[in-house]
């Protein structure tokens, strides 16, 4: 079984778009028993739970979860635990599937039954237009460890996860304001190969005022956290190196940051982290 999982957030607007995307995926159609749609939602103040309903009515398959507004992280591992699938995909509310997504994905996954789980490529559009993405955002597959410490190259929405992955690894770090798909994508590159496939497959927009990029400043700070995360989890010297190495090079970005923002404190507290890394 499938378990399809969106964690929504006061997103009504975008979130209809959402599951008919999920309702139109061809591998759902060819095999009717064989998933399920858990919509959490995370505390919204808007009319989501009531707009649902008519989806709630209609689509066996689907199920909804109301909970306290607690952020993205405990969102996710509620439906984690809620799932009863061997197979996770995950679909934030503002993205689209492709009706294809879900059959070359787990097609895929049959072929590799090895392979824990499996990224494709994603079309992006920013505010309602179509843009390419930079080389640095380019995908790949292998033992690609270095390129996840740079910046997140795990898209949740593009994903299909066998369970056992997060049963090995553990689910989304709840410390984690953002970052969480940083966190974990790094947790999965230290021990395993990611698998990519080059055909796009979802919708991925963005540009939205509440996107929780958008919404804190310095970012780093918890991709700085998770990499402390890594480093302390008995990793080798080769991997302990590149780490360190990118610790240094966000926590300057950092430094330089508090400091021109008069934030002197913060400034130091990243410069005296960077000089403890001996690198």
């Amino acid at each position: 079984m499938v378990s399809a999982i969106i964690v929504t957030y006061n997103r009504q607007q975008f979130l209809a778009e959402a599951i008919d995307s999920v309702l139109a995926q061809t591998y759902f159609i060819k095999n009717p028993q064989d998933w399920e749609l858990l919509i959490i939602d995370d505390g919204s103040t808007d009319q989501t739970e009531s707009f649902l309903a008519g989806y709630l009515q209609t689509v066996p398959n689907l199920h909804y979860d109301h909970q306290t507004h607690r952020g993205v992280s405990p969102a996710r591992n509620r439906g984690l635990a809620l799932a009863r699938g061997e197979f996770i995909a995950f679909l934030d509310s503002d993205d689209l599937w492709l009706p294809s997504k879900m059959e070359v994905q787990m097609n895929y996954l049959g072929v590799f039954p090895s392979a824990p789980f499996c990224l494709a490529e994603e079309i992006w559009i920013r505010r309602g237009k179509r843009v390419n993405q930079a080389r640095k955002h380019q995908k790949s597959s292998g033992f690609i460890l270095e390129k996840t410490l740079s910046l997140c190259l795990l898209s949740l929405s593009s994903a299909v996860f066998r369970r056992q992955l997060f049963e090995d690894i553990g689910t989304f770090d709840e410390a984690l304001p953002v970052a969480e798909d940083y966190d974990l994508g790094i947790r999965i590159a230290l021990r395993y190969p990611y698998y990519y496939l080059s055909s796009p497959l979802i919708i991925k927009r963005g540009g939205h005022a509440d996107q929780l990029s958008r919404k804190y400043w310095g970012n780093d700070r918890w991709r700085v956290k998770a990499l402390w995360k890594a480093l302390n989890s008995g990793v080798d010297e080769d991997a302990a190196l590149l780490i360190k190495k990118e610790i240094k090079r966000k926590s300057t970005i950092l430094a330089n940051g508090f400091r021109k923002r008069g934030q002197i404190s913060q400034a130091e507290y990243y410069e005296e982290m960077i000089k403890s890394l001996g690198v």
